[in-house]
């Protein structure tokens, strides 16, 4: 099959369509097109067996915002007529609503299907959307949450398919190096130090939770923290509610150390106020550490509470700190969450099982 992706996302959304399309390259040929947002390298990159990305060269050579990039997008979507009508893909699979228009004009005329996903419904862009997912001939929906959201957008229900975000469970699984760390429980936070990510709930609740440490990595590099206005405010939480000698900020941790880091933890929390693709707690299932995760978006597809980790709502302090101290009391607790976590991240997430879901996808987009 001749799969054609186009893409301009950016951050874990970029690191799961180039999972996904390695994956796929194992038996498919996929060509990955993105608005060239460097002046470095070639136009065309072979990045694996069967996978190509294509630089299209328009616009200024860096990164936009979707509402800068929207005047690009019509040259971008003739630049993809004209090569899809010398080598015509079997199927397109849009990415956010600004690849959606350019795929949609690309494809005109051609008789090939577009799938679509949106990743999240964007307030601001909700005409659009809906105008976009109502075209496609199938919207891939990351969650069950998100999946409901297409709906009241007015996608039809059986014009939608669930495939959910992957981990990597080659790199991320229960045996590995382990990071150093003290004799006191660890509680670890990975992601930006934000409200709505949910730092500052994790420092709350570390206030109901003597003798326990809490690492949070993430945020700008070890070296700027100092000047980070978020990392700033966490230290003077800490400060305020008497935890800072149990808070370590240790910023932008490198994604080879990641899994090790985890290991470390003897729980992972992540209490995001919305969750689009729940990478966080994936990880940390995927090598066999408990998770606490907020109720919310994927969280609600891949934790299920109290057999592969535990649900708390969102900005519930004090409710995160009871949870946390039943699981970090209990070995036998949490031993059973984690196998249980790593079982499912490894049959349910892997990339092998995402890539097979979403052929299915296009194979019936197709037929």
């Amino acid at each position: 099959m001749n799969i054609a992706i186009v893409a301009s996302a950016t951050g874990t959304k970029r690191h799961h369509i180039l999972a996904v399309a390695r994956e796929l390259g194992r038996d498919h040929h996929v060509t990955i097109y993105s608005r060239r947002d460097s002046a470095d390298g070639k136009p065309r990159t072979r990045v694996a067996p069967g996978v190509t990305v294509e630089h299209i060269d328009v616009g200024p050579a860096h990164d936009l915002s979707p509402a800068d990039v929207m005047p690009y997008l019509s040259d971008v979507g003739q630049y993809l007529s004209r090569r899809w009508s010398q080598e015509r893909p079997d199927v397109i699979h849009a990415h956010s609503w600004t690849g959606g228009l350019a795929a949609v004009t690309g494809a005109k005329g051609l008789n090939v299907p577009v799938t679509q996903t949106f990743h999240t419904v964007d307030a601001a862009h909700v005409k659009l959307e809906r105008a976009l997912g109502r075209n496609a001939r199938t919207v891939i929906a990351g969650s069950g949450d998100e999946e409901s959201a297409l709906i009241r957008l007015g996608v039809p229900r059986n014009n939608i398919a669930v495939v959910p975000y992957g981990v990597d469970t080659e790199r991320f699984h229960r045996t590995g190096p382990v990071a150093t760390k003290g004799s006191r429980k660890r509680l670890l936070h990975l992601g930006p130090l934000t409200p709505e990510r949910g730092a500052p709930t994790i420092i709350r609740a570390l206030a109901g939770l003597p003798d326990v440490e809490l690492v949070l990595a993430g945020g700008p590099e070890p070296d700027q923290l100092d000047d980070d206005r978020e990392a700033r405010r966490l230290r003077a939480l800490a400060e305020q509610l008497d935890v800072a000698d149990r808070v370590s900020l240790v910023g932008q941790v490198k994604r080879t150390a990641v899994p090790k880091l985890i290991r470390s933890a003897d729980a992972v929390v992540s209490l995001p106020r919305e969750s689009t693709t729940g990478i966080v707690a994936l990880e940390a299932m995927a090598c066999g550490v408990p998770v606490i995760a907020s109720a919310v978006g994927a969280h609600l597809d891949s934790v299920i509470d109290g057999v592969t980790g535990l649900l708390v709502p969102p900005d519930r302090p004090a409710r995160t700190a009871r949870l946390a101290r039943e699981l970090l009391t209990d070995p036998t607790l949490r031993t059973a969450l984690g196998y249980a976590g790593a079982d499912r991240a490894r049959s349910r997430y892997s990339w092998e099982r995402v890539s097979q879901e979403l052929v299915r996808v296009y194979e019936l987009a197709c037929a």
